[in-house]
């Protein structure tokens, strides 16, 4: 393919050079005639590992130049890449000047070019900054609808400084969000020669994996930190510790738990960030994501106490109440803290969950529906059918299967649902007012 490549620092030096290696015809494309001259003479013009060398050969190649003429390289190219810098503003939201400015460029060029071009976004940008801002400055400049006369893209990087050639032919997928597959299709071609699967999405969910992905090993990095500074004063090996947590990858480095949903509870997770906070507390040990997490995990609970209140209506099902589906364990069910809530706001509150009985309850799960919450207890019902039909607002707080089978099949009239646990069948049901917690 012909592709033109906007943007000499960090990911367009790495992009030029290693899809002219695979074969492509390449056009870098800078406004610094210093970068430009530095890549006419085979030279890189960033630091980092092997892109000297992959440079150096592609530009002897003829299969890799540089121009500071955007309406040369656009004229010339089926495919333009905008891979210029979004630096942070003062106040800490993003600057996404060079990138508009750069679809205008490529825009006032695609008013003169018969020929379908695709422009795809490498720049990391927030969700929805393509759809409101680089395809009208395209439409703008060229007088031409976007998905229609061109194709507009947004192709995340995986790249890490220092291993981004390796990156390049190694990453964890390839990901191009479009709102027409061909366009996704013909971008995913640039990188054949790439392992790992290559994905295709909306503009937005692209815009957003590109985030999470920064966000999570930002995350990642600051949890083993923590993790160390409690070791330490612990007298714990940290590096050991981390290592072997890293040897689960069933639940730890999986995608176990990583759905977006309610909070979390049961006798586990709450009171053992708890005990490591009250360690830290107590050592002069500062672990502020750690202690984010439980300040968090209360306001995801708020979070859903504010969607059922907002429907404005009184009576109220919750379908589930101990933490997760498949166990009768209630302590510390954030479900238990919604119904707690829901009553002192005056809600007309009727409780179902087949896996939680008063009659049947033995042990700690006993005394603490007894001795805890004997008026959450009053209110569970066993029969769904009645508590559905009870029920104007319907909580879904687990993802029991009867919610997905049975449930449809019961909704008679209108109802509200405010789902907690994504239950996708019930969110186009017909008479149904379906609300996400996170979705």
């Amino acid at each position: 393919m012909k592709v033109s490549i906007f943007g000499l620092g960090y990911v367009g030096a790495v992009s030029c050079g290693c899809l002219a290696q695979d074969g492509h015809e390449v056009v870098g494309v800078d406004v610094s005639e210093d970068k430009v001259r530095i890549v006419r003479e085979g030279r890189t013009p960033i630091i980092e590992d092997e892109i000297g060398d992959v440079i150096s050969r592609e530009v002897k190649s003829g299969r890799l130049r540089a121009t500071t003429d955007a309406t040369a390289a656009v004229m010339d190219t089926d495919i333009s890449l905008i891979a210029v810098g979004t630096p942070s503003r003062a106040n800490g939201s993003l600057d996404t000047q060079w990138v508009e400015r750069v679809a205008e460029q490529i825009g006032a060029v695609l008013a003169r070019k018969d020929k379908r071009h695709i422009v795809g976004v490498r720049s990391t940008v927030l969700p929805g900054t393509v759809r409101a801002e680089v395809i009208p400055a395209l439409e703008r400049a060229s007088g031409k609808k976007a998905g229609v006369d061109f194709g507009v893209c947004f192709n995340p990087e995986f790249l890490r400084e220092g291993t981004s050639v390796k990156d390049h032919y190694n990453p964890p997928f390839t990901l191009v969000g479009s709102d027409v597959e061909a366009d996704a299709k013909a971008l995913n071609g640039l990188y054949e020669k790439t392992a790992g699967e290559k994905f295709t999405s909306s503009l937005e969910t692209a815009e957003m994996v590109k985030y999470a992905c920064n966000a999570f090993h930002a995350l990642k990095l600051t949890f083993a930190n923590e993790i160390g500074i409690l070791s330490q004063q612990m007298g714990v090996d940290s590096h050991a510790a981390m290592r072997l947590v890293c040897q689960d990858t069933k639940l730890n480095i999986s995608p176990a738990y990583m759905r977006p949903g309610f909070a979390f509870g049961g006798s586990c997770l709450p009171k053992d960030v708890r005990a490591l906070l009250a360690y830290s507390r107590a050592h002069d040990c500062e672990v502020p994501l750690l202690q984010g997490v439980m300040t968090s995990n209360k306001a995801q609970i708020q979070r859903a106490i504010d969607l059922v209140l907002a429907t404005g209506k009184r009576k109220v099902t919750m379908l589930g109440l101990s933490f997760k589906e498949g166990t009768d364990d209630l302590r510390e069910s954030p479900l238990v803290m919604l119904a707690e809530a829901l009553i002192g706001k005056g809600c007309d509150l009727r409780i179902y969950d087949q896996n939680v009985s008063v009659a049947r309850l033995v042990g700690a799960n006993k005394r603490y529906i007894e001795n805890e919450i004997p008026h959450v207890s009053s209110l569970l019902v066993t029969d769904l059918a009645s508590a559905v039909e009870h029920g104007e607002v319907l909580v879904i707080g687990n993802a029991a299967p009867e919610f997905k089978t049975t449930l449809p099949a019961l909704l008679k009239g209108c109802k509200t649902i405010v789902d907690l646990v994504h239950v996708g069948e019930l969110k186009n049901l017909p008479q149904v007012e379906y609300r996400g917690i996170t979705w």
